[in-house]
This record gives C-alpha cells, sequence and structure tokens, in this order.
C-alpha cells in the first residue's frame, strides 16, 4: 500500500509542477499585467482540474491507497476513521463504491472550504503588493514563487498533523476549540484599515540581519551581484512574505479541513486545488473583492462550524451526522454571505476604503 500510495503521490506533484511550469515558462516568458481575461482563464483551468479530480476519485479513489481486496480496505477505513463508509460483508465491488463515493465527497468539501478561506489571503496580498511597491507585471512571477513554497509547507503540515491525529485523537478536540476561537473572534473583530511598515515587517528585519539586501528593485529578480558581492532584492522580500503569510493562514486551514477528512492524502489534494487557484483567483477576483464585504463573516462562521463540528463529533456519530451535511453547511454559508453581501452593497466610502488603492513604484 506504501508504495501505491508514493507512486500516485510523485505521480500527482510531477503533473502540478508542469502545469505551474507550462504557466510560468510558455504562457509567462515575460514579467506582465496579467488581463482579466487570462487571470480568468486560469482559474477556469485549475477549477476544471480540482473538478476532475473530483470525478477521478468518484471512480478510482481506491488507487491512491491502492486497495485490491476486502482486507485492504477495511484496514484504510479503519485508519482514517471513515465510519460513514459502508462495508458489504462479501461484497468487494460495493463496498470500494462506496468508499470512492465517501472519498470523493470528502475532498470536494475539503476543497470548497480551502478555496473559501484561501479568499482572505487575497486582501493581504494586495496589502503587501502595495506596501512593498510592487509593479503589477510582476505580481504573477512573486505569486508563482510564493505559492510554490506553500506547497512545500503545506505538505509538511499536512503530513505532520495526520501524524499527530494517529497517535493521539485528542489533538482533534485542540483543533476544534482553537478554530471555535478564531472562528468567534473573527467575527466580532472590526474591520480596520490595516497598514504594512515595509521597514518593521518581522521578516524584512529577519532578512535583513542574516542577508544584504540590495536597497531597491532590480526589474523582476530576485538576486543581484555588484562590485563581487550578492545580494537579494525586495521582490525577493516579498516572496519570503508571501510565504510567511501563508505559513499563518495555514494554521487555521489544516486543522478546518481536518474537520472534513482524517486522510492526509485527501487533505493534501484539497489543498494543492485550492492553492494554485487562489494565485488566478488572485488576478481574478483583487478588483472586485470590495464587493463581498460579508464575505469575513461568512469565513467566521465556517470556522465555527468546523470547530463545533469536531468537538461534538462523538454525539454527532451517534445520531448520524452524515459527510454530506458539511457539504451542504459550507454552501449555505458561503452562499448566504455573498448574497448578503450583494442585495446589500457597502457605502462608498466603506468600499473605497476596503481595497487599498494600486500604488505606482518607481524603480
Amino acid at each position: 500500500m506504501f508504495g501505491s500510495e508514493s507512486l500516485f503521490f510523485g505521480a500527482f506533484t510531477v503533473f502540478i509542477l508542469l502545469m505551474l511550469l507550462l504557466d510560468l515558462g510558455v504562457f509567462s516568458r515575460k514579467s506582465h499585467e496579467v488581463s482579466f481575461k487570462e487571470a480568468a482563464i486560469w482559474s477556469a483551468v485549475w477549477v476544471s482540474f480540482a473538478v476532475g479530480f473530483y470525478f477521478f476519485l468518484l471512480y478510482h479513489g481506491d488507487m491512491i491507497h491502492g486497495i485490491q481486496s476486502m482486507e485492504d480496505i477495511k484496514r484504510v477505513i479503519e485508519q482514517y476513521a471513515s465510519n460513514t463508509v459502508a462495508v458489504y460483508e462479501g461484497d468487494f465491488e460495493k463496498t470500494v463504491a462506496s468508499y470512492r463515493k465517501n472519498m470523493a465527497l470528502e475532498y470536494i468539501t475539503g476543497y470548497l472550504l480551502e478555496y473559501s478561506l484561501s479568499a482572505d489571503n487575497i486582501f493581504v496580498m494586495i496589502l503587501i503588493f502595495n506596501s512593498f511597491r510592487v509593479k503589477e507585471r510582476y505580481y504573477k512571477k512573486v505569486l508563482f514563487w510564493g505559492i510554490l513554497g506553500a506547497l512545500v509547507m503545506r505538505f509538511i503540515f499536512i503530513f505532520v498533523g495526520a501524524a499527530l491525529i494517529a497517535k493521539a485523537h485528542w489533538v482533534l478536540y485542540l483543533f476544534g476549540a482553537f478554530l471555535l476561537f478564531t472562528g468567534i473572534k473573527m467575527f466580532f473583530d472590526k474591520e480596520e484599515e490595516e497598514e504594512i511598515d515595509p521597514q518593521k515587517h518581522p521578516v524584512v528585519r529577519f532578512a535583513s540581519k542574516y542577508f544584504s539586501v540590495y536597497p531597491r528593485y532590480e526589474r523582476d529578480r530576485f538576486f543581484v551581484k555588484k562590485e563581487g558581492k550578492f545580494f537579494i532584492t525586495p521582490l525577493f522580500l516579498v516572496v519570503l512574505i508571501i510565504e510567511f503569510t501563508d505559513l499563518v493562514f495555514a494554521v487555521d486551514s489544516i486543522p478546518a479541513i481536518f474537520g472534513v477528512t482524517r486522510d492526509p492524502y485527501v487533505v493534501f489534494f484539497s489543498n494543492i486545488f485550492a492553492i494554485l487557484g487562489l494565485r488566478s483567483m488572485f488576478f481574478f477576483l483583487a478588483n472586485i473583492m470590495n464587493l463581498f464585504h460579508y464575505l469575513k463573516y461568512g469565513l467566521a462562521a465556517l470556522l465555527s462550524f468546523i470547530g463545533a463540528k469536531l468537538l461534538a463529533e462523538p454525539w454527532l456519530d451517534t445520531i448520524g451526522f452524515e459527510r454530506i451535511y458539511s457539504f451542504y453547511a459550507i454552501l449555505i454559508i458561503l452562499g448566504t454571505s455573498i448574497a448578503a453581501s450583494l442585495l446589500f452593497p457597502p457605502k462608498k466610502e466603506e468600499a473605497a476604503g476596503t481595497v487599498p488603492e494600486k500604488v505606482k513604484e518607481k524603480e
């Protein structure tokens, strides 16, 4: 089983890297401003891949864990606590079909949850780019490398988290309490216009202490050599800050998705597709995010719901709570927050202050 999982995981990783390199190397040889059309096309591409992977799991999900017998599937079900999977003694095919259906549902629910939570990153990314006066034509390259690093960090977080849960199931209750607290806190936090001081950011201070930082941008370069000495550029600092920001957001999102599934591979796949879609979604939604001013409350409700679900899991199991109910709840919460935003638009002065104005950079 381990061999099958490693083989599939390796093939999946190679595919994702090839797609990213295709995007950056073939379609983005030169740094350029990403148009609304280009962002829409790539958003559609990544969403299509995510939905396509749902159907792959629905019909071939057993391939991931190398399930070939009734003993195999029982072991997988026990290992990942998928107690919603019906086991039909003597009917291997029917049991596998039940397992695939459950796995696909967990994946698409986790993907929707992660994609929603990723939307909150857009506000922070806009703030970072404007605070550091990054030109728009360099956004795509920065996000590419920032998100590539985020994939590595998510991988570590997810499989370490899965190992902790396997050894101590009570860790899930800590996750639940943390998410419930975070959701309630987010709901009551006042909307305040944030600012980032480039000189005081902890990443900038750390990098300045241990590396030589060049004082100005050198087009889209991350490193420069001047008078025989190597420097990192401010653009590379922005990449590091994007990485650091994702690390902070992962503290919420990783525990949240473990409230949907215990299978670390499903957690990883849903995270990957959500993060990859985030880069295109940034360009697609950056200029209209101010319309969804109630989304913050929707995300707060999502975190609170998942946290409460984790804490009440033993009781929910006794009353027959099914995975599909979580999917419906997420759809309803997101739909309600988006609908409320569109039905009750913000006042003009509020909308103007939601997304910082673009700042032109001098090189």
